[in-house]
């Protein structure tokens, strides 16, 4: 990010950038900003944007072989083609003896480190990887989203909001939107205003019917799983989720077991660490044998719907009732 911050303050840009990762908001941030210093804002003739596979990768070098017309430069955006997975050796041939006019920039989510083309783009210009944020960085943006509209938030009601919204930077801002017009006449964010606006994920809902479970508390689960179907979320995704939670409880046990650190069980997870204790306190609820059962249910709950014995509402909601009874 520090390289093309630079680029745009001298005004010397590389032939290619890659912009990749699983950060959102920062790709499309950094994509518009090289947009804003590399195009004429009234130039339509030397700015080309491409989305999507299934591009001709022929005519795009055609295209980047045209010289700009009555413009410094010609520039060429190609959001998730695909070509740094497969198909991209064309391309990577060309960087090395591109058309020193044209500047390439790409926006992928997935890329293989291996590929011929990540390499060419490594060696001839700028590969930047825009990765999840970590729990400081976000609550520091977040109070500065804030700030810049006169309002402030406390460090305590910054997590309440993260972990509501997760960590992907573009849901956070949504959510941020939200709160900066329901607090339009008020300085502070507080507690209940986030609850009262922010749309909690689903895999949070997950995460709560599973605590109820837990908890025998069998009406509140219900409840949870009738909301998610008021949301439109199909019965057997909340089936997956319901499994995936189960899986990751048991991974959490069997971590936190081997004596393994909070950020160590967060890398393994795959989940924010200050997400960890969440998982680590719901997991110490649970013996393994009752997670392994659990998932083993999940499966005949499954089973039973794609082999017709069940429809899927009734399948999913005797699994709530019954999972975790011993």
């Amino acid at each position: 990010m520090q390289r093309i911050n630079h680029d745009i303050k001298s005004g010397q840009f590389q032939p290619v950038y890659l912009l990749y990762g699983e950060e959102r908001y920062l790709k499309r941030q950094y994509r518009d900003k090289l947009k804003t210093a590399l195009c004429a804002a009234d130039d339509n003739m030397n700015n080309h944007f491409y989305d999507g596979k299934g591009i001709s990768v022929g005519e795009v070098i055609d295209l980047a072989e045209t010289l700009p017309f009555l413009a410094q430069r010609r520039v060429i955006f190609m959001d998730n083609s695909g070509l740094f997975k497969s198909g991209g050796e064309q391309m990577a041939e060309y960087l090395g003896a591109q058309n020193e006019s044209t500047v390439f920039v790409f926006t992928e989510t997935e890329v293989d480190k291996r590929s011929k083309l990540f390499k060419a783009v490594q060696s001839h210009g700028c590969a930047v990887e825009f990765t999840q944020q970590d729990e400081n960085t976000l609550k520091r943006w977040v109070a500065g989203v804030l700030g810049r509209e006169g309002k402030k938030i406390t460090e305590s009601t910054a997590l309440l909001l993260l972990n509501k919204t997760g960590t992907d930077m573009e849901n956070i801002y949504m959510e941020l939107e939200k709160l900066i017009c329901y607090c339009m006449d008020k300085e502070v964010v507080e507690p209940q205003d986030v609850e009262a606006v922010c749309t909690t994920r689903v895999s949070n809902h997950i995460f709560d019917m599973v605590a109820a479970i837990a908890e025998k508390r069998q009406k509140d689960a219900l409840e949870l799983y009738y909301d998610l179907l008021t949301l439109k979320e199909p019965p057997m995704r909340i089936l997956f989720l319901i499994a995936r939670q189960c899986n990751m409880l048991l991974q959490a046990k069997a971590m936190k077991n081997k004596g393994l650190s909070n950020k160590e069980i967060a890398s393994g997870l795959g989940v924010p660490p200050f997400a960890v204790n969440q998982y680590v306190n719901q997991a110490s609820r649970f013996k393994a044998s009752v997670l392994r059962r659990a998932l083993v249910k999940c499966v005949e709950a499954e089973e039973a719907v794609k082999t017709g014995r069940m429809n899927d509402v009734m399948s999913v909601e005797i699994l709530i009732v019954s999972v975790f009874e011993e």
